[in-house]
C-alpha cells in the first residue's frame, strides 16, 4: 500500500496530461483519492509499532542501493500534511488560472508529480532514495515557477535554483561519504548510517554538509534570502506548496537524517544551529512589521515560525520534537490558509498594498470572520493549532537554556503585531473608493477555507490523537540520539 501511496500520484499525473479541459477536476479527485489512502493507512497503523508498511527490495545492488520505504509516527504525520493540503491547493487554484486554460494539464500534473516525491521524501528508508526523492520534488516547482510566476520570475526562480543546488550538492557529498564508511558491502541504508561510530570531527563536518542542505529548504537564517522573492513572486498554488509542505522537506531532514547520524557533531554544534534558528525568529518578526506587500509579510512570517520550530528540535527533548511535530502540521494549514487569503484579496483588488486597503469588514464580513480565526492561529492564539505547537516548541527550548526560549518567544509578541496591525490595515476602518467593491467569499473559496479552519480548532483543542501518533517515534529517535552520545 505504501508503493501505492507514493506512485499513484505519477499514474493520475499521466492522466491529467490527457485529461485536457478536464484536468483540474480529474486531478482534485486523484489528490482526494491519495488523501483517503494516507487515511485508510493510518487507521492501520500502530504507534508503538516502529516502522511499518515497509518494502526492502535491492534496486542498484552492486552499489548498496535498495528501494527501502517505511512509515512511523514522524513518517506518518508528513504524508497525511502532504494529502491533506494538495487537493485543498488544488481546489484554491481553480479561479486564479482561467488565463492560461491550454497549459492547466501540465499545471496540475506538475503538482501531483510534486506530491509523490514528497511522499517519496517522507517514507525513504535508503540514502540514495531519499535524494532522488528530494530531488524531484524540486523539478515541478522550478517549472510552476518559472511558467506562472510573475514579472521577474527568472532572476528569482535561478537564484532559488542556485540555492537549493548547492545545498542539494552538500548533502549528496555527505550522504557518499557516510556511504563509503558503511562496513563491508557498502550502502545506503539508513540503519546502517545510524550504526556507524564516526570521529566528533568527521561528525562536525557533515554536520554542516547536512544542516546547511535542510536549512536552506526551510530556511533559517542566514540561508533565508530566496525565500521572501520566491513566495512573493510564485503563483499562490506555488507558494503554498513551497511554504505548506516542501520546506518541511528540510524539518524532517534535520529529525530523520541529521539528528541521530551525526549526534556528536549535533553535540558540538547544535547551540549554534538553535543560535542561527532564534537569530531568524527574531530578524524575520522584525522585517514582517515593516512590510507593505501583504504576502511579504506572510514569507517572512514563515521564516520566524520555521525558525522557532529548528530551534526546538534541537534542543533534543521530547516536548521539542513533539512541538516540532504539531506544529509542522500547524504551520503547513495556516500559511495555505494566510496565503489563499492574500491570493483572495489581490483577485478583487489588484493590490496587495496595506496602504490601499481597508473597511473590507463592512462589505465582507464573512471573509473577515475567516481571515480572523486564521490569523489568530497564526499568533498561537490558545484553542487554535498555532497554540499547541508554540507551546511545546517553547517549553521544550526553556529544558534546553532560559535565555533562549525567552528570546524566541519574542515570535509570539512581535507576530501578534504584525499580524494584528495587518488585519487592521485590510479589513476595519472606513471603506474607500477601491475596497468598496470588495465581494464576499464565494461556495468555491469557503469550500476551500472551511477544512482548513476545522483542523485549526481539532488540532488546537483536541491535539492528543497526533500526538499519540508521533511520541513512540520521537521518544525512540530520542533513545539512538542519547544512547550514542553516552558511550
Amino acid at each position: 500500500m505504501l508503493i501505492v501511496l507514493i506512485f499513484f500520484p505519477f499514474v493520475a499525473a499521466l492522466a491529467v496530461l490527457l485529461a485536457k479541459e478536464n484536468a483540474k477536476y480529474v486531478a482534485l479527485g486523484a489528490a482526494l483519492v491519495e488523501f483517503a489512502l494516507s487515511v485508510w493507512m493510518t487507521l492501520q497503523f500502530n504507534p508503538q509499532g516502529g516502522m511499518q508498511f515497509m518494502v526492502d527490495c535491492a534496486w542498484v545492488p552492486a552499489l548498496g542501493i535498495s528501494f527501502k520505504i517505511g512509515m512511523d509516527g514522524i513518517s506518518l504525520l508528513l504524508v497525511l500534511l502532504t494529502t491533506f493540503l494538495v487537493p485543498i491547493i488544488i481546489l484554491s487554484s481553480f479561479s486564479n488560472l482561467k488565463s492560461q486554460v491550454s497549459k492547466l494539464p501540465l499545471f496540475y500534473s506538475l503538482i501531483l508529480v510534486m506530491q509523490m516525491a514528497l511522499v517519496g521524501v517522507f517514507v525513504a528508508l535508503d540514502g540514495f532514495l531519499f535524494y532522488v526523492f528530494w530531488e524531484l520534488a524540486l523539478i515541478p516547482i522550478y517549472i510552476i515557477c518559472l511558467m506562472w510566476g510573475g514579472k521577474d520570475r527568472i532572476r528569482i526562480t535561478l537564484k532559488f535554483f542556485i540555492y537549493t543546488l548547492f545545498g542539494s550538492l552538500l548533502m549528496l557529498v555527505g550522504l557518499i561519504y557516510l556511504y563509503l564508511q558503511t562496513p563491508g558491502t557498502h550502502t545506503f541504508d539508513l540503519q546502517a548510517f545510524y550504526n556507524l561510530r564516526l570521529s566528533s570531527s568527521e561528525q562536525g563536518i557533515l554536520f554542516w554538509a547536512f544542516f546547511a542542505a535542510f536549512a536552506i529548504k526551510m530556511p533559517v537564517f542566514p540561508f533565508h534570502s530566496w525565500q521572501p522573492d520566491t513566495y512573493t513572486d510564485s503563483p499562490t498554488p506555488g507558494t503554498m506548496l513551497l511554504s505548506g509542505i516542501m520546506l518541511k522537506m528540510g524539518i524532517y531532514g534535520v529529525i530523520r537524517w541529521l539528528l541521530p547520524v551525526v549526534p556528536l557533531g549535533v553535540n558540538a554544534w547544535g547551540t549554534t544551529a538553535i543560535v542561527l534558528s532564534v537569530i531568524g525568529v527574531v530578524y524575520a518578526s522584525c522585517i514582517a512589521l515593516v512590510q507593505k506587500d501583504f504576502k511579504r509579510l506572510i514569507a517572512y512570517s514563515s521564516i520566524a515560525h520555521v525558525g522557532l520550530i529548528s530551534a526546538g528540535i534541537f534542543s533534543l527533548n521530547v516536548q521539542g520534537l513533539q512541538g516540532g511535530m504539531i506544529q509542522m502540521l500547524s504551520h503547513g494549514i495556516n500559511v495555505v490558509g494566510m496565503f489563499f487569503i492574500a491570493d483572495i484579496i489581490m483577485s478583487r483588488m489588484n493590490t496587495r498594498n496595506l496602504g490601499e486597503l481597508g473597511g473590507i469588514r463592512n462589505v465582507a464580513p464573512v471573509f473577515a470572520t475567516y481571515f480572523v480565526i486564521i490569523l489568530l492561529a497564526t499568533v498561537a492564539l490558545p484553542l487554535t493549532n498555532g497554540f499547541i505547537g508554540e507551546f511545546l516548541l517553547i517549553n521544550g527550548l526553556y529544558q534546553y537554556n532560559a535565555w533562549m526560549a525567552a528570546v524566541a518567544g519574542l515570535t509570539i509578541i512581535l507576530g501578534a503585531v504584525y499580524m494584528l496591525v495587518a488585519y487592521k490595515k485590510i479589513t476595519l476602518g472606513e471603506n474607500n473608493k477601491l475596497t468598496s467593491t470588495f465581494t464576499d467569499l464565494t461556495p468555491h473559496e469557503k469550500t476551500v477555507l472551511i477544512p482548513l479552519v476545522i483542523m485549526i480548532f481539532a488540532i488546537g483543542i483536541y491535539p492528543k490523537p497526533l500526538l499519540d501518533i508521533a511520541e513512540p517515534s520521537v521518544k525512540n529517535l530520542l533513545d539512538i540520539i542519547h544512547g550514542t552520545l553516552a558511550k
